[in-house]
């Protein structure tokens, strides 16, 4: 059974709802994020879920957290379920709150967030295509003659966006747009930062067979003007992932994400409409990517409970 939706009985105050996680306030300092099996595409979320994908979206991100924990502080104050449920009230331990949250719950500081999506791209895809096709630009930027679908840019790049309410679109913007935004010296940071982490990260994938195309991170700021690693990190949701074993320049790629679930709804001239159920095809073949992207970048078994 998927959990599209938490209830904890009023026992901590919901925050926020996302089109995935629920956030509630564990107390004044931290929050509880809890990923919901919700999915979206076309900024519509489906009536149906999708099993464990909260879990595998928090056991991915845990993973990556502590990969890239020497290289940036990030939010997590618990991870495992032992030691989050320790720091919550004990009602919570109750089976009926428990299994709305273990495996896919973190507890996390709360910091002042950038407001700005840090997207990195390392090959030229999605919406950056569509733009480069039109005027050879991408976010603006000028970009090198002749590239093709899904080829490789000399190095990647740092291509922000604002961060939109729920129910509204991001919108592609350039670095020195972002600046107007945040700030000179905090874009410098981010911009600066995001390339790092993709780039370790994008090598490492690269020893599992995956190409990591592109990704999206989200930075908080400490008050001292340390930036901090926040909400979810490097997930088939956040990022671009592609089977290096076919990955070929000049067409788009198989991605380890919701694509079924997109060319479905495509497909079926359902795209951008509220209130669509997903077959239990489509459910079932959108978990299987996600089991995928999960086992080759962790090297772990995904055990479904």
């Amino acid at each position: 059974m998927s959990i599209t939706s938490t209830n904890l009985d009023g026992i901590l105050p919901l925050i926020a709802k996302g089109k995935v996680r629920d956030i509630y306030e564990a107390d004044p300092e931290s929050l509880l994020f809890v990923a919901t099996d919700r999915i979206s595409a076309y900024d519509v979320i489906m009536e149906n879920g999708i099993k464990d994908k909260g879990k595998l979206l928090t056991q991915i991100s845990i993973f990556w957290f502590d990969f890239l924990k020497d290289d940036i502080k990030n939010h997590i104050i618990a991870s495992s379920d032992e030691k989050i449920f320790a720091k919550l009230p004990k009602e919570l331990s109750e089976p009926k709150y428990k299994n709305q949250l273990s495996g896919r719950s973190l507890l996390v500081r709360k910091h002042k967030l950038i407001a700005l999506e840090a997207i990195v791209r390392g090959y030229i895809t999605g919406s950056a295509w569509k733009e480069y096709k039109k005027t050879n630009t991408v976010h603006g930027l000028p970009a090198p003659e002749g590239l093709q679908e899904s080829e490789v840019f000399p190095t990647p790049i740092f291509t922000p966006s604002t961060k939109a309410e729920q129910g509204e679109h991001d919108e592609n913007i350039s670095p020195e747009q972002a600046a107007k935004i945040v700030g000179e010296e905090v874009c410098d940071k981010v911009e600066k930062k995001a390339v790092e982490l993709y780039t370790k990260a994008r090598d490492y994938a690269k020893t599992r067979g995956i190409i990591l195309a592109d990704t999206k991170f989200e930075f908080g700021i400490t008050d001292d003007g340390e930036l901090v690693l926040v909400d979810e990190v490097l997930t088939p949701d956040s990022s671009r992932f592609w089977n290096a074993a076919t990955y070929a320049v000049g067409k788009s790629q198989d991605s380890y994400d919701k694509q079924f679930l997109r060319d479905w709804l495509t497909s079926n001239g359902v795209n951008g409409k509220p209130g669509v159920s997903m077959p239990e095809e489509i459910v079932t073949k959108t978990s299987e990517k996600y089991i995928e992207a999960f086992t080759a970048l962790t090297g772990q078994k995904w055990a479904s409970n």
